[in-house]
């Protein structure tokens, strides 16, 4: 069973690895970068828009993401 954790962990590792500072990603995003801050930490998710949006500018595959193989 997958669990948010996994999900948040996967995510937060995405943006890690991205190479982009929090502020750079908030900009591609039109978030504030407090958010990108929280989705890194793990206290929030995204909305599901902000998700597929964030993992076109991350380049990732959202499947990756989600656990899901």
């Amino acid at each position: 069973m997958i669990t948010l954790t996994q999900i948040q962990a996967k995510l937060a590792e995405a943006i890690k690895q991205s190479g982009l500072s929090q502020t750079a990603l908030a900009e591609k995003l039109g978030v504030k970068q407090p958010t990108i801050s929280h989705y890194v930490k793990g206290d929030k998710m995204p909305a599901l828009d902000t998700f597929a949006n964030l993992c076109a500018v991350l380049d990732v595959d959202a499947n990756d993401i989600l656990c899901i193989k």
